[in-house]
């Protein structure tokens, strides 16, 4: 199979380095990152304290701090949160323009693994690839291992465990204190789960982001983004069982392997 690379226009990169570089951002992300040794790919996010998603992360450990992989839209927002933190910590919070790329199937070597799925393939941050895909091609793949993307998670109102994040090793619950990390470990502890993101397929264009699926006459969730035939939904686990429709059609939900039995 060949390898498929891509750039991914829609990420951008935020270095945060100096002295207190790993501390500081420990005590704030779901990740553990004093452990992140140089070259160490890890996911995880960075929350609001009542334990909504902010911003989800790829953080890679470089020698001197951690360049941070993020939604190139919300990269501003982010340092000027990580900035709101800084207070006394003795870092340096600076763009990067080099551009992000990932690759999946075949050969990806040369690549760092995504540390969510083996299935997911690898990203770059040297831009020295040449791409023969596109990031609409990345999208699509990653949609169809089952797994969120930026773009499903709604800003300060979607926990992270509804995104699958405890699935996808994007929260350390042995790490101690992060910001949120109240709510998230309630949750985690107590199997208060009620809602998560699952792939769905229906005939015919994605429905508008928001577009209810109905259980019957119930509202069982909503659409997130997706594409001709697929999409992501956040969906009420108590109604996956029935006949689901979203705008008239019949839907069909998919469970990723990585996904406990949630019917």
């Amino acid at each position: 199979m060949p390898t498929h690379i891509a750039p991914l226009p829609s990420r951008a990169l935020v270095r945060v380095s100096g002295p207190d570089a790993r501390p500081f951002l420990h005590n704030l992300l779901t990740q553990d990152v004093e452990g992140l040794a140089a070259g160490d790919l890890r996911f995880g996010a960075l929350l609001s304290p009542p334990g909504r998603l902010l911003f989800d992360l790829f953080l890679l450990g470089q020698a001197d701090g951690v360049l941070l992989d993020l939604a190139a839209d919300r990269r501003e927002a982010l340092i000027q949160r990580l900035s709101m933190y800084r207070l006394r910590a003795d870092v340096a919070i600076d763009t990067v323009d080099t551009p992000v790329m990932a690759a999946w199937n075949g050969d990806v070597d040369g690549f760092i693994p995504d540390p969510r799925l083996p299935g997911l393939g690898g990203r770059r941050y040297d831009g020295a690839a040449t791409p023969n895909a596109t990031e609409v091609d990345w999208l699509a793949h990653q949609l169809s291992a089952g797994v969120p993307a930026s773009g499903d998670a709604i800003i300060d109102k979607t926990y992270p465990i509804e995104a699958d994040f405890d699935l996808l090793h994007g929260i350390d619950f042995q790490k101690g204190c992060f910001v949120g990390q109240e709510t998230t470990s309630r949750m985690w502890r107590r199997g208060a789960i009620r809602n998560r993101m699952l792939p769905i397929t229906f005939n015919g264009p994605p429905p508008p982001m928001g577009a209810e699926v109905l259980n019957g006459e119930l509202r069982a969730g909503e659409v997130m983004t997706g594409q001709d035939g697929a999409a992501m939904a956040l969906l009420r686990l108590d109604r996956l069982e029935g006949a689901l429709t979203v705008d008239g059609r019949p839907v069909s939900v998919h469970r990723p392997a990585f996904v406990p039995d949630v019917t």
